[in-house]
């Protein structure tokens, strides 16, 4: 059997992964699938903490052009809280194929889950717990990749894994552009230069900063995320190196 390559790692899931494509809102069998593949990459040896997105319930920046009532920091706030609402549904998720789960919210919300604390969360993931990271930051005009990028340095992850719903990084986008190149490893630099959406500018800049590799996948593929723990070469890697080839 094979064993995970990293001992520790930062998965960040979108809200995208939670509904079916082209849809919006929560899809429990579409959350339990993704719950299956974690557990068992989990079981390879791998500590795994969960940063979710909440985009498939509302994104504050949808507010950003349309002039509404509500303030763009509110706005970020009520994202916040739907990446909350998603850590609830992966949670049970989770526990129902067999995990040991900590919820953890960068805003305090003691009824439903604990306060992100870094050394409560490092004591989790030794434990054998997964531990799942809601509400980004914790504060707005923040993305949930730099939260992600943040949490990976602060928890000592070896790598940052970001499931996407395309297969990696292309030189256009694949979704509109059939003649899309993807690479298979592309350093830090090179994604800068040419404004590959990567990650945000933030994200991409605090680990090209503190040398944290980022591996982008496609998260409905099923084994993936067994095969990006394990070593196997799938999606883009992204690092320090001098790279760039498609």
């Amino acid at each position: 059997m094979s064993t995970a390559v990293y001992k520790r790692i930062i998965l960040k899931l979108s809200g995208e992964s939670f509904s079916p494509s082209g849809e919006r809102g929560i899809s429990m069998d579409e959350v339990v699938h993704i719950s299956q593949q974690v557990y068992e990459a989990q079981k390879l040896g791998c500590e795994i903490a969960v940063v979710i997105g909440g985009g498939n319930i509302l994104r504050g920046s949808q507010f950003k052009a349309k002039n509404d009532v509500v303030e763009e920091a509110t706005a970020h706030y009520m994202g916040m809280l739907a990446t909350c609402i998603n850590g609830l549904a992966l949670q049970d998720a989770l526990e129902s194929v067999g995990c040991q789960t900590r919820l953890m919210s960068a805003i305090k919300m003691d009824g439903i889950c604990e306060p992100y604390l870094r050394r409560r969360a490092h004591r989790h993931l030794e434990k054998g717990r997964i531990v799942i990271l809601a509400a980004g930051t914790g504060g707005p005009f923040v993305t949930t990749d730099t939260a992600a990028a943040l949490r990976s340095m602060e928890l000592g992850a070896d790598i940052l894994m970001k499931a996407t719903r395309v297969d990696g990084i292309y030189d256009a986008d694949p979704e509109t552009n059939p003649d899309a190149k993807q690479y298979s490893d592309l350093s830090f630099q090179t994604a800068v230069e040419k404004n590959l959406r990567v990650m945000d500018s933030t994200a991409i800049s605090h680990c090209m900063e503190h040398n944290m590799p980022i591996m982008v996948f496609n998260f409905r593929e099923d084994g993936n995320i067994i095969k990006a723990v394990t070593g196997e070469k799938i999606g883009t890697l992204v690092t320090n190196g001098d790279k760039g080839a498609v």
